[in-house]
């Protein structure tokens, strides 16, 4: 992990941070986000039309719940667990957009009493791989809300996650002016080829999936949005060793004080206006952050491989990752001589993947 560490301190170092735009440059730059931001939020007005409403539970929404927003697509065997994990955070209702799920996910989210569900066929991709109807949904319910967006795939962990709950976070966050804390995502694997890991709906993944990468991470910050951008783990020792720069983006900003005029850019990678990605202390310090325990690599992970590859909804240029989708089809061995087994947050803390920050 010393790697990460010090690539992180370099990052983030004093006097060594992209310096931001000054005088007419700068005016330019605000002016041509602000124009950015609005045509998302136009676009994700028009694209609304594309969801159709299931069940609406929303009027059960306080002014104090948090709540979670996101995009799937046959995520049944996921779901049970997903749910139940960050209901015990504190999760409070439930955003979703289901996009044309054949695995019974649709049935099981109007089930669930905590769920305001949308369905569409619509594409993905053409959606902006889902960031217009996810814009749409949290202008709509998310304005003055804590709010999550997350994944399937994705369970949140924070410093004291085990006892404190979401709503002590966000009184935190509320208490010191942040309107946002970032998490990076975590890849987790079995020890042994991905089709021998046994998983049932409604376990915990992490009994299955207990490796990680520690180390070989990468960290930068990208001048024009000033948000961070992590590469490395697992995908890209696996994948990606020879073209590292292609490897996934780990950065993410998972959880924020939701404003109508926000808008979600690139995932929760980067999000406008531009201040929301400012999640890290630019005096070198560690500020508040978390992990996504990224939970992918289960069994159905192979077949899905092969589906997303005909699909090709996932990414902007699918022909460059054909050589991805064939090897998790080919059901590696993940695990490596340097993997470390999950403990938990103290352990992400002391090897440098999130912070406590002033948060005690």
């Amino acid at each position: 992990m010393a790697a990460a560490r010090s690539a992180r301190a370099k990052a983030w170092a004093p006097g060594e941070l992209p310096p931001p735009a000054s005088g007419p440059a700068a005016l330019w730059q605000a002016w041509r986000q602000r124009w950015r931001r609005q045509k998302l939020l136009a676009r994700a007005i028009r694209k609304r039309r594309e969801l159709r409403l299931i069940c609406d539970r929303s009027a059960a929404i306080g002014t104090e719940t948090v709540l979670c927003a996101m995009v799937l697509r046959n995520e049944a065997t996921r779901l049970p667990w997903f749910l139940e994990y960050h209901r015990r955070l504190g999760v409070g209702h439930f955003l979703i957009i289901d996009n044309g799920s054949s695995d019974g996910s649709r049935a099981l989210l109007e089930a669930a009493p905590d769920v305001t569900l949308w369905a569409t066929t619509a594409s993905y991709k053409q959606s902006r791989f889902g960031l217009d109807w996810l814009n749409w949904v949290l202008l709509r319910h998310g304005h003055g809300h804590w709010c999550l967006v997350l994944d399937a795939d994705e369970l949140l962990v924070y410093p004291h996650s085990e006892t404190r709950p979401l709503a002590a976070l966000t009184e935190w966050l509320d208490l010191h002016h942040l309107p946002a804390m970032p998490a990076m995502m975590l890849d987790l694997y079995p020890d042994g080829p991905i089709s021998a890991v046994s998983y049932q709906p409604g376990d915990d993944p992490l009994q299955s999936l207990a490796w990680f990468d520690s180390g070989n991470y990468s960290t930068q910050i990208q001048p024009a949005l000033r948000n961070l951008w992590i590469q490395g783990g697992v995908r890209a020792r696996q994948f990606f060793a020879q073209e590292p720069r292609r490897a996934p983006t780990l950065n993410k900003i998972p959880l924020i004080r939701w404003h109508w005029r926000y808008a979600l850019l690139n995932s929760t990678h980067s999000l406008l206006p531009p201040k929301l990605n400012q999640v890290y202390d630019e005096t070198g310090g560690e500020s508040l952050s978390g992990v996504l325990l990224h939970t992918k690599f289960l069994p159905e992970i192979i077949e899905k491989s092969a589906e997303e590859k005909e699909r090709a909804q996932h990414f902007g240029a699918p022909q460059q990752f054909g050589g991805y989708y064939d090897a998790v089809i080919a059901d590696p061995v993940l695990k490596s001589p340097q993997s470390r087994r999950y403990q938990g947050w103290r352990q992400l803390e002391a090897l440098g993947l999130l912070s406590r920050g002033g948060w005690l």
